[in-house]
């Protein structure tokens, strides 16, 4: 009897602690399907037409509408830069990878302009992860108004370039009515507004112009902190001729147009045009150089 007992008390413990266990677990299809979910990259609309924002009497409205359009396309190129990143780190953590994920390696440091080399897996991973990040939101909106002028401008709605960038063989874009008679280049012409987003992420990502710009955002990554618009401004130094005075233009913009970004963020207001026709969209690459 005595025996019987304590079988039984053995047992009420074991289902104490088990069951408050069980109750608090997610089912595994469950949690599979939240971890797919936070993998999962944003989808977004293709956009082939930017807006004429001069309609807008109040000057706070302009913003706010362009800031609205804008933003899904920045969020959803960073998500997938930021899968990609999360990638890249948990391959660092392996002390060897599959065919198929030094496959993927090497391929992501092609298209960010990296000679991939598995056998130097240490400088390849510190070379990654210092371009493969994410440029802070408010950054990219700013500039993108900056550059555009509020979409205004002929390259931003004739040919979908709100970054201003440029293309080098005749015919990839449009001839700048103030272009030097022995200067070749052409503003870029993209067949998205996703593209212009993709093309100035990767080109800020990669070109040697914005290695400060990159080194800084590694900086304070190491240390932990976070990283805004203000802290990236200084590498963007070439991106100008008008060099310091842009920068300062820059840093004005962010400080007066952060609270109605952040306004458009937290409102949800930021919305794309979902009436946009989907087609390819392209990639430009930008000139590379070692780190």
């Amino acid at each position: 009897m005595r025996k019987l007992f304590w079988i039984l008390v053995a047992v009420v413990i074991a289902v104490t602690v088990w069951l408050p266990t069980q109750l608090h677990q997610v089912a595994p299809s469950a949690q599979q399907s939240k971890q797919t979910a936070a993998q999962a990259p944003l989808k977004v609309p293709v956009v082939t037409q930017v807006p004429d924002f001069s309609g807008y009497a109040d000057v706070r409205d302009k913003k706010k509408a362009f800031f609205a359009f804008l933003a899904p396309l920045v969020q959803a190129e960073n998500a997938q830069i930021e899968l990609d990143r999360e990638r890249i780190l948990a391959l660092q953590q392996k002390s060897q990878w599959s065919a198929k994920e030094q496959a993927w390696l090497l391929k992501i440091a092609d298209d960010y302009g990296i000679d991939g080399d598995i056998e130097q897996a240490n400088e390849l991973f510190e070379l990654l992860l210092r371009r493969v990040d994410l440029v802070p939101e408010t950054l990219v909106l700013v500039q993108a108004a900056n550059e555009s002028g509020w979409g205004a401008s002929r390259f931003a709605q004739d040919a979908l370039n709100l970054f201003g960038q440029w293309c080098f063989t005749k015919g990839c874009g449009l001839v700048p009515d103030a272009r030097a008679d022995e200067a070749r280049h052409e503003v870029r012409k993209f067949a998205s507004v996703n593209a212009s987003v993709r093309s100035y992420l990767r080109n800020i990502n990669t070109h040697p112009a914005y290695f400060d710009l990159r080194s800084l955002r590694a900086e304070r990554r190491a240390q932990g902190r976070d990283v805004r618009a203000l802290d990236l401004t200084p590498g963007l130094l070439s991106y100008s001729e008008r060099g310091e005075e842009y920068i300062a233009e820059l840093n004005a913009m962010i400080r007066v147009n952060r609270p109605i970004i952040m306004d458009v963020l937290a409102s949800g207001n930021a919305a794309v045009n979902d009436d946009a026709a989907p087609q390819n969209t392209d990639t430009v690459s930008s000139p590379s150089a070692p780190e």
